[in-house]
């Protein structure tokens, strides 16, 4: 009997540290110390903490029980900091100047890979600005600088159509792809060829039906918007951002 109540409760042990998460975080964002994290997930479609902690050092901690895999969020009070796959693994989040990353679990590292390259193309479609300046201080003229950069970006754009359809379509089977497709769709044509190539499941995942509905209808793509309830926080919206890019000596 003793080693049978031992072995009911190896197992509880055992399946209740399956069943938990745990994100260890850093930050080299010294104005991040003091502030207080929310890892927040979609409930009923409204947003709901998860858990919460304190940036203590350039360190913050979040743990608690895992029910099923899903996505979150950071936020520092009302700001969306960055998303995150709350899963089995070592999970690390990383807040650098100008930079956040998150690793150590099989979707996160599938998410930030993915994010990285989209991130890079969205950098190479900034840079065709600054090189519209330089062309036009090479005494190039306008409508050749427009025929040249016009192509250029079409090709980017391209680019980054075939990224988020080719990722979306790859992981119809896994949380990430209802998360891609309703935040970086980019147009209805787009829309279109996922929904057609996807399975009912995930087209009947709430997010992705209410998103269709919302294109379809209104012919734009007008991504829905969950209100996020006011929260006061020590530092503003306005030099979160700052941080994040970079600019620590902002007021």
């Amino acid at each position: 009997m003793k080693k049978f109540t031992y072995l009911l409760l190896s197992v509880a042990m055992m399946t209740s540290c399956s069943e938990s998460f745990v994100i260890q975080g850093t930050s080299s964002v010294t104005r991040l110390d003091g502030s207080k994290l929310y890892l927040k997930i979609i409930k009923d479609k409204e947003l709901a903490d998860l858990d919460s902690c304190e940036v203590v050092h350039g360190k913050f901690h979040f743990s608690g029980a895992l029910d099923t895999v899903q996505m979150a969020s950071l936020f520092m009070g009302a700001q969306s900091l960055m998303p995150l796959v709350v899963e089995k693994g070592d999970i690390s989040v990383t807040i650098d100047n100008g930079k956040q990353k998150v690793g150590g679990s099989p979707l996160n590292d599938l998410l930030y890979s993915f994010l990285d390259k989209h991130t890079q193309l969205q950098n190479q479609m900034e840079e065709l600005d600054h090189r519209y300046s330089q062309m036009l201080l090479d005494g190039i003229g306008e409508d050749e600088i427009d025929k040249v950069l016009s192509a250029e970006a079409a090709v980017i754009a391209q680019k980054e159509d075939s990224l988020v359809s080719d990722f979306v379509e790859r992981n119809f089977g896994n949380l990430l792809a209802p998360f891609v497709f309703v935040n970086m769709a980019s147009s209805i044509p787009q829309v279109e060829h996922i929904m057609s190539k996807a399975p009912d499941t995930f087209k009947n995942n709430p997010l992705v039906a209410d998103f269709y509905k919302s294109v379809t209808e209104s012919e734009t793509m007008e991504k829905p918007v969950l209100q996020e309830p006011a929260q006061s926080s020590e530092i503003d919206d306005a030099t979160i951002q700052d941080i994040l890019n970079g600019n620590e000596n902002a007021n």
